[in-house]
């Protein structure tokens, strides 16, 4: 397959790699659409055991793409379909992760990177609110250091990542920390991934239940408002909002 989303299968584990280098592999509506036709076909595929999701270039995923935004409902739809798709789905990252990018990361079921990864959440700084990927985000991750990063948008390491939760593991080479993980994926069961899978994401599909419509209008009304427009033209032209002290 060729496109924004590429996809490669070695035994039993179909790799998709984000493949947008213009936008840094940022979340474009298009993008948002080819990665859930991949996810719906490997659902689709008895020959999938499992899913890595990984990447081109030194950026796993920059966020939402300011201009050219997906939908709020889609993106729900795409963590949505992560964390119910029948089979585990891992996230590989060797660059940089921001925003939105998260998102996608705290919707997979395990998730690993290199130690050259960076990870912020910047909503903050452009006026806006990660309102849907706290989704799956909220109840995976340690409540007071989610609290810090998205407060501050700073800028943290792989270390910190997966002491937040965000990570499952971290370490100088990723596919050496993945071996033994896809290792392991190979040698269960279908069922037995399908049904533990189950089991281990019925706390996040309750807050999508609960959550989503409220999140995906918040997130539609903040990213209309005055203060996001002054922030996203602030970030296209390289320089600080007005509110910058």
């Amino acid at each position: 397959m060729t496109g924004l989303v590429r996809s490669a299968h070695d035994r039993g584990i179909t790799i998709l790699t984000l493949d947008s280098p213009d936008n840094r592999n940022a979340l474009s509506a298009a993008l948002v659409d080819a990665l859930a036709d991949a996810l719906t076909r490997c659902a689709k595929d008895r020959e999938v055991r499992a899913v890595v999701l990984t990447h081109t270039g030194n950026t796993f995923c920059a966020g939402a793409d300011l201009r050219d935004p997906p939908d709020p409902d889609a993106l729900v739809g795409l963590l949505r379909q992560i964390v119910e798709l029948s089979k585990p789905v891992v996230a590989r990252v060797t660059g940089h992760v921001r925003a939105g990018g998260l998102g996608l990361l705290g919707a997979c079921d395990i998730a690993a990177a290199s130690t050259a990864a960076t990870f912020a959440f910047t909503e903050v700084r452009i006026g806006v609110a990660p309102a849907v990927i706290s989704l799956p985000l909220l109840p995976r991750t340690d409540p007071r250091a989610l609290a810090r990063h998205c407060l501050t948008g700073e800028r943290f390491d792989s270390a910190e990542a997966v002491r937040a939760g965000l990570l499952t593991a971290a370490g100088d080479d990723v596919d050496t920390v993945l071996a033994p993980v896809l290792d392991g994926l190979r040698r269960a069961s279908p069922q037995g991934l399908a049904e533990t899978k189950r089991l281990l994401t019925a706390t996040v599909l309750e807050a999508f239940d609960r959550d989503a419509a409220d999140l995906t209008a918040l997130s539609a009304r903040l990213f209309s408002s005055p203060q996001a427009r002054e922030g996203m033209t602030a970030f296209l032209e390289r320089r600080d909002p007005i509110w910058v002290v």
